[in-house]
This record gives C-alpha cells, sequence and structure tokens, in this order.
C-alpha cells in the first residue's frame, strides 16, 4: 500500500478546546477511511505543524493521489472544527523521496 503524509499548520484553538483534542481529531479524521502510521507535531519557524502519515489502498496511481488528496481534505475540515488551521501539504512517498501530491 503506498504511503502519504498530510501535513497542517496550526494557527491556534478554538474555544473550549484542549492542545490535545487537535492531534486527536486529526488521527480521528484519517483513520476513518485510512490506515494511520505515525502522527507527530513539530515546530517550524514559530508555527505548530501536525504531519499525520497514513497509507491508502493501493489501486492505480492517480486514484490513490486523489485518495490522499481527499483524506489531507477531510484532516483540514476535521482539525477546523477544534483549531485554526494554516497551510495544508499531501505528499506521497515514492523512491525513499516525499513528493508533493
Amino acid at each position: 500500500m503506498p504511503s502519504f503524509r498530510a501535513t497542517i499548520q496550526i494557527t491556534g484553538l478554538r474555544p473550549g478546546h484542549a492542545p490535545e483534542a487537535v492531534m486527536d481529531m486529526a488521527v480521528a479524521v484519517v483513520g476513518l477511511a485510512h490506515v494511520v502510521e505515525a502522527n507527530q507535531l513539530d515546530i517550524v519557524a514559530g508555527i505548530p505543524r501536525i504531519t499525520i502519515r497514513f497509507m491508502v489502498e493501493a489501486s492505480e496511481y492517480d486514484a490513490e493521489n486523489q485518495f490522499a488528496r481527499s483524506a489531507a481534505a477531510a484532516l483540514a475540515q476535521g482539525v477546523n472544527e477544534v483549531a485554526t488551521t494554516g497551510a495544508l501539504r499531501c505528499y506521497r512517498r515514492s523512491a525513499g523521496k516525499w513528493l508533493t501530491v
């Protein structure tokens, strides 16, 4: 199964939500349709960024990429319920490199 990752900047918390709720929501939303391999929080240039690594069911290359883009969009929508967000990116693992989808 091909491996993908989605990253999203977190620019703030919505009222009534704890910081842990952001990662919990991210993993839960992507996990509804895909196997989540890993997750992490990084601070890049002073801005928190969540990374969710997940697998997409093997099929045709373009279809796999579309599933990954849909997962990234769902990630953004879910996380936006508990936090304000910035840049969203989606990547595919290919020959040891992460390529933008």
